[in-house]
């Protein structure tokens, strides 16, 4: 099985070290590719937390930089469906709520790759955030849905997501 874990931003990067920890601890076959879509970029914001994580470098950076929630999630969008045209993963797993996972999402089920979403049924409520709508975007194309909630799983339930 081969996954692309997304990660853009730096609370990403904290979820996804769990993540990558547990494939390289595990005896199963999971071939990963890390992805980074240089949504924080510096070294304040990215390059120190790889190290104090102990995150293998980014087998893909995306390099997408600064700039407005459209230009992000294009320039996003536009990386990722290449790296997905040259070379599918079997899921694109994305973590959270940011940019980059919302944009990764989209890009990967419209190029019919499976999408995983860790965080799922988080809901605030407050649509002055951009955050809440990328959580419900994410969650409404998700194939797989990682809660850490009982109330996040029974959100999904109604929305009619199933149980399995």
């Amino acid at each position: 099985m081969k996954i692309d874990l997304i990660a853009g931003a730096r609370p990403n990067f904290v979820k996804i070290a769990s993540i990558i920890h547990a494939i390289q601890q595990s005896s199963s076959k999971i071939d990963f590719r890390l992805i980074h879509t240089g949504q924080h970029y510096d070294e304040a914001l990215s390059g120190s937390f790889f190290k104090q994580l102990e995150l293998p470098n980014p087998d893909i950076n995306l390099g997408v930089g600064s700039g407005s929630q459209a230009e992000q999630t294009a320039a996003i969008m536009i990386a990722y469906e290449k790296v997905l045209q040259e070379n599918k993963p079997d899921i694109c797993l994305v973590v959270g709520d940011v940019t980059s996972s919302m944009a990764c999402a989209i890009t990967a089920k419209k190029m019919h790759v499976k999408v995983a979403h860790v965080e799922a049924g988080l809901r605030s409520n407050d649509w002055t955030m951009p955050e809440e709508i990328n959580r419900v975007l994410i969650d409404s194309i998700s194939d797989y849905f990682f809660t850490t909630t009982q109330k996040a799983s029974l959100l999904l339930i109604q929305n009619g997501k199933s149980k399995h």
